[in-house]
């Protein structure tokens, strides 16, 4: 079974093409504008274990909100397309990652109903050109089309570029449990027959 899409997005705000294979080996090109913010994805990317192709042109003279939530709602749309009516998946994943003095948690239910919790407190306001409150934007908007439930909890930790990457990290680990095949496993894994 091949798990991959391509997503198109074009706004007056965004311009977005994106790949994603959720059998890769890790390997990403991501292109958003914002510096930080493509580093962010390629440690998902590697960390998940996902192939991600990410070509974003946004209107970043105004700021980077709409970058980074558009690209969270392609991104969201590749995981549920590519995810079908989610026959033998694994669907619940959780992990705890560090990142120095930082300490993350992301809990994720493949279940097609959309909730976001993220529990984060951030001292800093930017990361470079990132502006961190940019952050439970992103995961509400892939968790939102992406179709899933997804808790997040920054556990510790006091530099914000630590405690971001450790929660994208958490999160691709979480999203990598969820979305592998379960062998053991026939139809879809809910009492409702349904995803």
């Amino acid at each position: 079974m091949v798990r991959n899409t391509n997503v198109q997005r074009a706004t007056s705000e965004t311009d977005i093409r994106l790949s994603l294979n959720l059998d890769g080996s890790g390997v990403s090109q991501v292109e958003s504008g914002i510096g930080f913010f493509d580093h962010m994805l390629t440690a998902f990317t590697q960390h998940g274990q996902f192939d991600l192709d990410v070509k974003c042109r946004g209107d970043l003279e105004v700021d980077a909100h709409h970058t980074v939530e558009d690209i969270g709602i392609c991104l969201g749309q590749a995981f549920d397309e590519t995810l079908g009516d989610k026959s033998g998946i694994t669907r619940f994943g959780n992990a705890v990652v560090p990142m120095d003095e930082a300490l993350a948690r992301a809990i994720v239910d493949l279940s097609g109903r959309p909730y976001l919790v993220y529990e984060a407190e951030l001292e800093e306001a930017t990361v470079g050109t990132f502006p961190t409150e940019l952050g439970a934007e992103f995961f509400r908007s892939l968790a939102d089309h992406g179709r899933f439930n997804l808790h997040i909890d920054l556990l510790r930790g006091s530099n914000a570029h630590h405690c971001l990457e450790a929660i994208f990290k958490a999160v691709a680990r979480a999203l990598r449990q969820a979305v592998a095949m379960d062998a053991g496993l026939k139809g879809i894994p809910s009492t409702k027959g349904v995803l």
